[in-house]
């Protein structure tokens, strides 16, 4: 554990050296497009050596001597360019192997803030666009644009004018460069909201495909879709529109100014100020100063989303290179207290819980009851710091879960939440969470304490069996028990339900209660919210939540025999003291023996 303390802070130390390098990196790929457009310039040169000396001189040998030269000269172009374009493909590979991870973890953490699915995956897609803009022309345009004034100073030493001339083109290009810029930077960043509204709306619906077939209102959805997706179309087109116009603008431009440097330059060589290779020179050289301007319009948009996009990802870097790891903290073993805590709605701000104070000791299970929406989720969310609180805190060992190691604590803590999503892969990687020691013993232990070992045992491929997305593989009571096995995997010592039994029959409340059971004895602590009294046959604490308020606390029989309208009775296969009895003794037998074996 400390190493992997040690490791995180010396990544977040490591972001100024990376930066350094790429920094370095950038000043040599600017040195090295300062050689490719040098030797661009190696046509003009040829050509004005062409028509002014072998012509002129009538020399076989001087040709084959500048022709052998300009071969030379354009192969070593080419090496460089090809150097230069395959290391900004590496560096958008390696930003990718940088940005990725930390992308993937903002868009795990992004929906329990209030944010769709869709939105969580832009940081994703933002890495794939920046490292698709590092293997296009656009930064090889933005590299080549620095260098334009060496092709203007070479047309300006064969003639003024013709400089004059090449000068005042550049200076138009650009200022249609930067009205592209401004016209097409609002329209980009109102587009990329639309974008983002029909995923969400894409993802909605297809998460409800069951309720949309079911009651027939999928034509109205899709409509809803169509409308979001049009807005969006149109956004984009106004853009595109603008950036297109403007590329073909400069296109015109650009063709029309080497055509009047054709002509200056004609005109010029018939009154004698300059020779007829000269007028080659030039238009070649204009039309390499001009190409890296023309090129960045054309490419325009590209740049404008890669900008946006390393924007969004450097706010990401920001704001997780100021997390400092926390020291490593003894095991808790003690006790769970909740000092005063204040949680509201991440996504609107609106208070759902305000000032609820417990403790808990090792040994101790309770039970959260109260009509809906009162705040018991919500009360669940903080405990497990899904949501973190306003005021107060909730402590471990007398210690606030800030300061425990996200990946540390987890070990420690063990949640079924109220809605069961299981990963998609196998049955051990479910209970597991995803342990790369795929420790068997530990597994089985799990599924069994859940009640669900014989129905793994029964699967296709038992406990390798591969669940699909989401566990669709499984019925929902089945979902729920392998995710309790899930949050008993190595005897945590704060086990936290969420409604626990909402899917389950009589044996799995009675697998479920035997659980609660053993999590006492072995000196942890469960927390269990419950609309049901099967499942707080085990508990020895209840808690009410009325309102966002917690309204009663203590042990159980007490608090039940004062709020008993509060739980919802369940006369239908209600387990037995007996029969709990009897499960808890079947358990023992089973992991004492078949679970050795």
């Amino acid at each position: 554990m400390a190493s992997s303390n040690t490791k995180a802070l010396s990544e977040h130390r490591g972001d100024a050296m990376l930066k350094a390098e790429f920094k370095g990196i950038g000043i040599f790929l600017f040195w090295i497009s300062g050689i490719i457009n040098v030797l661009a310039l190696t046509g003009s040169f040829y050509m004005l050596q062409i028509y002014d000396r072998a012509l002129t001189s009538g020399s076989v040998q001087t040709l084959v001597a500048l022709s052998m030269l300009a071969i030379g000269l354009y192969l070593s172009q080419g090496v460089f360019d090809i150097i230069r374009s395959q290391i900004l493909v590496r560096i958008g590979g390696r930003l990718d192997r940088i940005l990725a991870p930390i992308a993937h973890r903002v868009s795990v953490d992004m929906p329990r803030f209030g944010f769709s699915t869709s939105e969580a995956l832009e940081r994703g897609r933002d890495v794939d666009t920046l490292r698709g803009f590092m293997g296009s022309q656009g930064p090889m345009a933005l590299f080549d644009l620095p260098w334009v004034p060496i092709y203007i100073l070479f047309v300006y030493l064969l003639h003024p004018v013709l400089g004059a001339v090449t000068l005042g083109g550049a200076i138009v290009l650009t200022l249609l460069t930067v009205l592209t810029e401004l016209r097409s930077r609002k329209l980009s960043s109102t587009a990329q909201q639309a974008n983002v509204l029909r995923n969400n709306i894409a993802d909605s619906n297809a998460r409800n495909a069951d309720i949309l077939k079911a009651m027939g209102f999928a034509g109205r959805a899709v409509a809803r879709f169509t409308a979001a997706n049009q807005e969006h179309v149109q956004l984009q087109t106004k853009a595109s529109d603008i950036i297109g116009t403007f590329s073909a603008l400069s296109r015109v431009l650009r063709m029309l100014l080497q055509s009047a440097l054709l002509g200056i330059g004609a005109y010029l060589t018939i009154k004698g100020q300059m020779s007829a290779g000269s007028i080659i020179a030039v238009s070649v050289a204009s039309s390499r100063a001009l190409a890296p301007i023309d090129l960045a319009i054309g490419n325009w948009k590209g740049v404008v989303a890669a900008r946006q996009a390393f924007k969004r990802l450097r706010e990401t870097m920001v704001a997780l290179g100021g997390v400092s790891g926390p020291l490593d903290l003894p095991a808790p073993k003690h006790s769970v207290k909740v000092e005063k805590i204040t949680v509201s709605a991440p996504a609107t701000g609106r208070v759902l819980l305000s000032e609820v104070s417990f403790e808990l000791k090792a040994g101790q299970a309770l039970g959260i009851i109260g009509p809906s929406g009162g705040g018991k989720t919500t009360l669940i969310r903080a405990l497990t710091g899904i949501w973190p609180t306003l005021r107060g805190g909730v402590r471990l060992d007398d210690a606030d879960l800030n300061q425990w190691d996200e990946d540390v604590i987890g070990q420690y803590v063990g949640y079924l939440p109220q809605e069961v999503a299981l990963l998609d892969g196998s049955v051990i990687e479910n209970i597991s969470r995803l342990d790369p020691q795929r420790d068997g013993k530990a597994i089985v232990a799990a599924a069994m304490a859940a009640g669900i070992h014989e129905m793994i045992v029964r699967l296709p491929e038992g406990y390798d069996t591969q669940l699909g997305p989401m566990g669709t593989a499984l019925s929902a009571g089945q979902r729920q028990r392998v995710g309790l096995a899930r949050a008993l995997y190595k005897d945590p010592f704060l086990v936290i339900m969420d409604e626990p039994n909402a899917f389950l029959d009589a044996e799995g409340e009675q697998a479920l209660n035997v659980a609660i059971s053993r999590i006492r004895a072995r000196g942890g602590i469960a927390i269990v919210v419950a609309h049901r009294p099967n499942v707080l046959a085990e508990v020895d604490l209840v808690a009410v939540i009325q309102n966002g308020k917690l309204t009663a606390f203590g042990p159980k029989d007490q608090v039940i025999a004062t709020h008993r309208p509060t739980i919802v009775p369940n006369p239908v296969n209600t387990p037995a003291p007996a029969a709990a009895t009897a499960a808890r003794t079947e358990y023992r037998t089973i992991q004492n023996g078949s679970a050795t074996a």
